[in-house]
């Protein structure tokens, strides 16, 4: 792997830029440009720690770096402020696909909560409508510029709550108009998915993909949570799944290793891992097993067969983005083409999609990898 002047990583003769990705779990309130918050926060009135985009996003990325879910949600008053008019969730929705666009992703979901975006009279249909209108004009301006980009909604509810049953209805209803998922997001720990039953109860009822935050700030039983009474089809993070893994021996890279039910459960039905390893970090939700990237299960995971998705979570929050995550994993685990061709193979057959379009993606993946 190399890294020319103008920061774009090589590995294997290919920019990693370049090569098509799929971006599942990725938080609109998350990825807002640090100069766009400055503009729209003056618009508004709304006061910010500071002047200069440079600045402002070292001011976040430390502030996110806290070893705390609960911590490093509290980042999000910022963005969130900015994102309450029509104005400011158009603009930063066509922000979030012009980047992902740049980034070399050819289609992503972006989740995000409509709930926390009405305090300046926007009603949750008007939010999600000018969120869609933000996205269209996003892939608009991506194909312009000569990337082709797909983007879907997932229509998220707020765990700590009570609207998670009016949000779900929300979400269906906004089906075929660019909703694409529900999630539910928010504190993890004391907030299991079974507080949230009546609605998961209606979307499984409508046949409504799902995706549940699980396994970052809360261990086995809010996953099995996840699984049972959100039937979810995806694990937001999910990391922790490994603390229902025993190593048993570990000699070299010869890894003997004991499942849990639960993680026998979910790698046999590869119920993919919405895994996001800086955020990771970041929240704290792999200090079981240290601090550095080298110790993040990711690998493990991976190599016992778990489909793993590589993820942002919040680009913003983490001054990260897709190829930098991917970049990262090759340094550390010395991963190689073929292993990040697998990566977004996961990605693009957990996509919310019909599954004649997850196949059109597997096959651009497959072709933007053949180097």
């Amino acid at each position: 792997m190399s890294i020319d002047a103008n920061g774009d990583v090589t590995i294997q003769g290919a920019s990693l830029r370049s090569l098509p990705k799929v971006s599942l779990h990725d938080h609109l309130d998350g990825a807002v440009r640090p100069s766009t918050i400055i503009e729209l926060a003056d618009a508004i009135g709304v006061g910010v720690p500071e002047s200069k985009p440079a600045a402002l996003g070292k001011w976040i990325a430390k502030k996110s770096d806290s070893g705390s879910l609960v911590e490093y949600l509290k980042t999000f008053d910022l963005t969130t402020a900015v994102m309450q008019t029509t104005e400011g969730l158009t603009r930063v929705a066509r922000e979030f696909v012009q980047d992902l666009a740049h980034d070399g992703v050819i289609y992503g979901e972006v989740r995000w909560a409509p709930e926390q975006h009405l305090t300046r009279g926007l009603s949750l249909e008007q939010a999600v409508e000018a969120v869609q209108q933000g996205i269209e004009e996003g892939e608009d301006a991506a194909d312009r510029d000569g990337h082709s980009i797909r983007v879907g909604q997932l229509i998220t509810a707020m765990r700590h709550t009570d609207r998670s049953r009016e949000i779900a209805e929300l979400a269906v209803g906004f089906r075929g108009r660019g909703a694409v998922g529900f999630d539910i997001a928010g504190p993890e720990d004391g907030f299991p998915a079974s507080n949230h039953r009546a609605a998961f109860d209606y979307l499984a009822e409508n046949f409504f993909p799902v995706t549940v935050h699980a396994g970052e700030a809360a261990g086995s039983a809010s996953i099995r949570s996840a699984l049972i009474d959100g039937r979810a089809l995806r694990l937001g993070h999910g990391v922790r799944i490994a603390e229902d893994l025993q190593v048993i021996t570990q000699e070299g890279d010869e890894v003997q290793v004991q499942f849990g039910d639960l993680a026998r459960w979910v790698r046999d039905r590869e119920i993919p891992l919405e895994l996001s390893p800086s955020s990771n970090l970041q929240t704290g939700a792999i200090a079981a097993w240290g601090d550095t990237l080298a110790d993040h299960p990711f690998d493990l995971l991976y190599q016992l067969g778990f489909a793993v998705t590589v993820n942002v979570d919040n680009r913003t929050m983490s001054a990260t983005s897709l190829t930098r995550e991917l970049a990262n994993l090759v340094e550390t685990f010395e991963y190689d083409l073929d292993d990040l061709e697998t990566f977004q193979f996961n990605a693009a057959a957990a996509a919310f999609l019909p599954v004649e379009e997850r196949e059109e993606l597997v096959e651009m993946i497959a072709d933007g990898f053949d180097i």
